[in-house]
């Protein structure tokens, strides 16, 4: 537990830091989503069994590091060109792999980097207050799954799905939904109060909402990537980050919260003037 929670406050110190530097270096956000989705892309492929698998594996993660740094129009044209590529492998070495293996990677090589990307997508939505954007998108999964942890562990009885996840409780959801909840309104408010001295109005009810449905999506992202785990038969997706494990296994929830928070934001604004 004690390894967890340290990894856990150097991850957020992390994210608090591309959120500090973001207007003296805006790039940090892309080069740390692409290093992200290029770390889970070779751990699902290793999980796959893909690694040595080069003529997969290369141009899956040379996809995986494009795409945080591409507009629309070139994310088109660089899953289009990954597409061609991929399938000619698939062709030409159609004895040392299947098309199961092909299309799982495929899939997961779409979904985790444009995900992801939506964090980018998330700071020129409001290039004022972007950043708190990304802070509330990310913080939202990992605070939910932080409180069902330690709700779980002190009151969990009912197992919520023990075939994919036993650990996970009801009690866990519930306890990890009130927490998400507050955290979301206190970050709202230390955003408005004291960041900005009551400069700047905040959406409340978006917060909430964020918090609320966040928490249920965020363990639905759990659980999805869970189900590949044991598809695969390995615990965890790596070792990486100590008492969590890989880097899947603590950007699983953020992958689909994510998008999400990005469609909610759309029509409810977290902040303005």
């Amino acid at each position: 537990m004690v390894q967890r929670v340290l990894s856990g406050i150097v991850l957020t110190v992390f994210m608090a830091a591309i959120v500090v530097f973001d207007r003296i270096f805006p790039l940090a956000l892309n080069i740390a989503v692409a290093v992200i989705s290029v770390a889970a892309v070779h751990e699902l492929a290793s999980a796959l069994g893909l690694q040595k698998k080069l003529f997969l594996l290369l141009p899956s993660m040379a996809a995986a590091a494009a795409v945080p740094f591409c507009n629309e129009e070139f994310q088109f044209l660089t899953y289009c060109l990954y597409t061609l590529i991929v399938f000619s492998a698939l062709i030409v070495y159609h004895h040392e792999t299947t098309f199961k293996e092909v299309a799982v990677l495929y899939s997961m090589v779409v979904i985790i980097p444009c995900a992801l990307h939506t964090l980018v997508s998330l700071r020129e939505l409001n290039r004022g207050h972007g950043m708190f954007y990304v802070l509330i998108a990310v913080l939202s999964a990992w605070v939910a799954d932080v409180g069902a942890y330690f709700a779980g562990t002190l009151f969990g009885k009912h197992k919520l799905c023990p075939e994919i996840s036993p650990k996970k409780t009801i009690e866990g959801l519930i306890g990890g939904t009130v927490v998400d909840v507050l955290v979301m309104l206190l970050c709202g408010v230390w955003f408005s109060a004291v960041f900005y001295r009551g400069a700047v109005e905040v959406n409340y009810l978006a917060l909430f909402l964020i918090g609320f449905f966040g928490s249920f999506i965020s363990v639905l992202g759990d659980l999805s990537f869970s189900i590949i785990k044991r598809s695969c038969h390995i615990k965890d997706f790596g070792q990486v980050i100590p008492g969590h494990g890989g880097v899947l296994d603590r950007f699983d929830s953020v992958i689909f919260a994510v998008p999400f928070v990005y469609l909610l934001v759309t029509f409810l604004p977290l902040a303005g003037v």
